[in-house]
């Protein structure tokens, strides 16, 4: 078996593990990044907007890394821009396909190895609560990845599940949030799409939150105004058209078509409306065999559109996302925990390491959607704590696989909030080896803040 060392391991290429990676290599350490997909990027080079990075208000709440890629989307024509959907939220929209090429240059330029197309397959301890190395396979040889710190971004909590933390199951009851397949269409015709959002406003999820004081007519005007579809095509209200289509069997039960430009010059949006509920994210041959069912959702989904909504009309499908999108699976018990109360009482602390901005989002059944919204369109600080495992101590989590609520989970769960804890668990592994830390729990908060800020991250009362 080949034997490799570094500083830190980072398991999952996703958003907070691309962080994490990049965060802790330009802090001077030698990092290795593994993923079982031959891209890096996971839901970021997806199709899916950003969500979480600005609060109701539109204030950015999420900065550091994200600026960073934003600026160069921005330089390669590929940031579309930060868009308001008069429902909510703020979304984050950009090419996809631009977005490859900026991480992989990026992780290039901060000398990070790659391991792709790798599956993790094992966990070597040293004793309890301390991990020695990771075992991997390229398909080739097997390798042995040896560090003193290791970042479980894995949105599975792979890691730190098989390293012996103690974990919980999405809602305890072995129900799971819907698994989705996002697409994008290009050839969208958007002064004509525009144009039937501003005179359809029932057709629309627009002006729910309480802080938004527009009426729906005019939060309709608003989003044509913007001269993008950033929107939620609804099927709550009986005179919609997406409500008549599943009422006739035209269309399959599902909340909305949410819709986000992905490129201007392309005429283009990402859609995510497909849904299939109670499939388990880590038993891949149940993955595998909702994948059926989405591609033939995403078929129906293209010909409502295409023969209902405006501007559709000589639209085609320009893209699939590269893997079934998972809301939920395995998150960890944590030395502290993100609760529902600090998520609906937008509570900001003194230990918080990152941001989150996202409305309570848990998926159910059909067209059920749970939603619950911060006070004033705030935001919440995310605990240090919360993104340390109990019992662990040289391992750190970021993304979906925190310590929260199934409530809180369901909103810090998206891009924005993972980018952020991505970046500060890149920073409390890089701290922990420059400082010889045997229990990353030892590190003080303030001393993780202080980097972050210096990073350009959003921590304490900042918005930009």
């Amino acid at each position: 078996m080949q034997v490799s060392q570094f500083d830190v391991v980072v398991m999952g290429a996703g958003a907070s593990g691309i962080a994490a990676a990049i965060t802790a290599a330009e802090e001077g350490l030698s990092v290795a990044l593994v993923d079982r997909a031959p891209m890096p990027g996971g839901e970021l080079i997806g199709g899916l907007d950003i969500l979480g990075s600005a609060n109701g208000e539109g204030e950015w709440v999420v900065r550091g890394i994200l600026t960073r890629l934003l600026e160069r989307l921005d330089a390669l024509g590929g940031y579309v821009g930060l868009f308001f959907d008069w429902r909510t939220m703020w979304g984050v929209c950009f090419d996809p396909e631009l977005m490859k090429l900026v991480l992989v240059d990026e992780l290039r330029s901060a000398r990070v190895q790659l391991r792709l197309s790798t599956l993790a397959t094992d966990v070597v301890l040293q004793g309890s609560g301390r991990i020695d190395a990771l075992v991997v396979h390229s398909g080739r040889h097997p390798e042995l990845l040896r560090a003193r710190t290791f970042i479980d971004a894995s949105g599975d909590g792979w890691l730190s599940d098989r390293a012996g933390a103690r974990m919980i199951e999405a809602d305890g009851a072995a129900g799971f949030q819907p698994v989705s397949l996002t697409f994008r269409m290009s050839g969208v015709d958007f002064p004509e799409l525009l144009e039937f959002i501003k005179t359809n406003p029932d057709d629309l999820i627009v002006a729910e939150n309480p802080f938004i004081t527009a009426s729906k007519q005019e939060a309709a005007a608003n989003i044509a105004s913007s001269g993008v579809p950033f929107v939620a095509i609804g099927s709550q209200h009986e005179n919609s058209r997406l409500h008549a289509a599943i009422q006739d069997g035209r269309m399959f039960p599902t909340t909305a078509f949410y819709m986000w430009p992905t490129s201007r010059q392309k005429s283009e949006v990402g859609l995510n409306v497909t849904r299939i509920s109670d499939v388990d994210g880590t038993d891949m041959a149940a993955v595998s065999g909702a994948l059926q069912t989405l591609t033939q959702q995403v078929l129906q989904a293209r010909t409502f559109l295409t023969e209902t909504i405006p501007g559709f009309s000589r639209s085609s499908i320009s893209a699939l996302a590269a893997r079934v999108g998972v809301r939920e699976t395995k998150r960890i018990v944590g030395v502290d925990e993100l609760t529902t109360d600090d998520v609906l009482s937008a509570r900001k602390r003194k230990d918080g390491v990152a941001r989150g901005s996202h409305h309570i989002d848990i998926h159910g059944k059909g067209t059920y959607q749970l939603r619950k919204y911060i006070p004033n369109g705030g935001s919440y600080d995310i605990p240090m704590g919360a993104l340390i495992p109990a019992g662990m101590e040289n391992l750190v989590v970021a993304g979906r696989c925190l310590s929260s609520s199934r409530e809180a989970n369901g909103s810090a769960r998206v891009m924005g909030s993972c980018l952020a804890m991505g970046e500060a668990a890149g920073v409390m592994a890089a701290l922990s080896v420059q400082r010889s830390v045997s229990d990353v729990q030892s590190l003080a908060a303030e001393d993780v803040r202080i980097e972050l800020a210096r990073r350009g991250a959003l921590v304490g009362d900042d918005v930009a």
